[in-house]
């Protein structure tokens, strides 16, 4: 594992070091957690926006559309 620093915002380190202490996690696994999940959904957006189209095309306009069919 490599080591990266950020600047924050002292009132986000604050809330960062209070969530810490709260889950009783480390801040650095918080903050691996959060990035993982911002990158997953950006993919996860990405493709909703490659496949969109195709969707629109079948008669898919919304993700209840989509439950529906699959429900």
């Amino acid at each position: 594992m490599s080591t990266m620093s950020i600047r924050l915002p002292e009132k986000l380190r604050k809330e960062l070091a209070q969530l810490s202490r709260r889950l009783k996690r480390p801040a650095s696994e918080i903050v691996r957690e959060s990035v993982r999940r911002y990158i997953d959904a950006e993919q996860l957006r990405k493709v909703r926006e490659t496949t969109r189209p195709h969707a629109r095309a079948q008669g898919y306009l919304t993700d209840e559309d989509v439950f529906n069919d699959v429900s």
